[in-house]
């Protein structure tokens, strides 16, 4: 280039569309969250009616109740009934209260999210001309840290796992917590009522019994939306729980084994490869295989293997004469059908007892994977999910035995 020729605009260009095309994003963010606003809204005042109809429904009950304990008549039935109403309505409301904490919870997800692209804009813009970004962005809690090499798709990876920790967060802090005072509330109507005890027991603890069940139901929601004991005690022990509490539940029998010195991973690689194994778990059981077996092998690299099979149904072998015998030729081409046949039954057999993994869940597999920078292999004709994880150097002090 001659001496005083203008230095070419084309990296500032480029930089310029770049950072366009981020501040296009975070408008589009930015209108899911003024969407998200407008359902919290809408939940909020659906919330304040069935609180509403909650303390009616309560009041109602405690007047029955003080009628029938101050003998001035009432049905033990009505009283069950009464009882039953007011969980359902406390029931109902506690679900309205998981939904405004699920929103806000995406909203903040969404909200760091918008912030994280509008920073990453400004740097591109800012330091267009460079060849490289490489800058301190404010998170959330207005910390600062380097962004070299991060791209959009592990920002949206990370959005997605803040917001399942919210989500399970609130959802054990909320919902759970008012189910659980709703079977106490249940227990006191019990005494309440046992005034006829050949009756009013026995209703009420089948409502406390379906109310237990409730909170069972949300406990395994909030494993399955983000188990908290990955944050705690991480990958090895969430398999675990996952493989006994899924089988359990599933009818099947999980083999689960790690071998070597297990390790704490960066939180992204632990919510991916839990995701990821957690999801190829659920679509083989809903497959019902006959065994299922998750392996974590920890060396240089971590190598998982994740595999699923049947009993292979027996097929009788057919009394035929043996291959190359001196047969007339139409009794030798019926005999020639008899083996086509049973090699046809051997191979439908064999493919009845593959566990296949479900194609749209390994693209998904395979994209995750992808993302996380780790390699993932189908194999068995499907059957054999196999992921090798590079490990980061670990830090003095941190290996736990398996």
């Amino acid at each position: 280039m001659a001496s005083g020729e203008p230095a070419s605009s084309e990296p500032a260009s480029s930089a310029e569309e770049l950072a366009g095309r981020l501040y296009g994003e975070a408008g589009e963010v930015g209108k899911e969250i003024e969407e998200i606003d407008l359902l919290i809204n809408q939940a909020r005042t659906e919330a304040g009616r069935h609180e509403s109809r909650r303390a009616a429904a309560a009041e109602k009950l405690a007047q029955a109740a003080d009628r029938m304990a101050a003998g001035g008549g009432g049905n033990p039935k009505e009283l069950a009934e009464l009882a039953t109403q007011l969980v359902g309505v406390a029931r109902r409301a506690a679900l309205m209260e998981a939904q405004i904490d699920l929103l806000e919870g995406k909203r903040k997800a969404a909200a760091r999210l918008n912030e994280a692209i509008v920073a990453h804009a400004e740097q591109v813009r800012t330091l267009g001309g460079s060849g490289a970004i490489r800058a301190g962005a404010a998170d959330s809690s207005g910390t600062h840290g380097e962004v070299a090499g991060s791209s959009l798709p592990q920002l949206v990876l990370s959005a997605q796992e803040d917001l399942r920790r919210e989500i399970a967060r609130q959802m054990h802090d909320g919902p759970a917590q008012s189910l659980t005072n709703i079977v106490l509330q249940a227990q006191i109507v019990e005494r309440l009522v046992a005034t006829d005890p050949a009756r009013a027991p026995q209703e009420v603890a089948a409502l406390i019994s379906m109310v237990q069940r409730t909170l069972d139901a949300t406990k395994t929601f909030i494993f399955d939306v983000r188990p908290m004991v990955l944050d705690d005690l991480g990958l090895v022990a969430t398999l675990r729980r996952a493989t006994r509490d899924r089988g359990e539940r599933a009818g099947v029998a999980v083999e689960f084994e790690s071998i070597g010195v297990d390790r704490r991973l960066p939180v992204e690689l632990e919510s991916g490869l839990f995701r990821i194994l957690d999801d190829a778990l659920v679509a083989h059981l809903d497959g019902k295989p006959d065994r299922l077996a998750l392996k974590l092998d920890w060396g240089d690299t971590l190598q998982i293997e994740l595999t699923a099979g049947r009993a292979m149904q027996e097929v009788a072998d057919p009394e035929l004469p043996p291959e190359g015998a001196d047969l007339p030729p139409a009794l030798a081409e019926m005999v020639e059908e008899r083996r086509v046949a049973h090699r046809d039954a051997v191979e439908a057999a064999r493919l009845a007892s593959l566990a296949r993994l479900p194609e749209r869940l390994w693209r998904e597999v395979s994209g995750r994977a992808k993302t996380l920078g780790v390699t993932a292999e189908l194999l068995d004709e499907g059957a054999r999910l196999r992921l090798v994880v590079p490990l980061p150097e670990p830090a003095a002090g941190t290996a736990t035995p398996a």
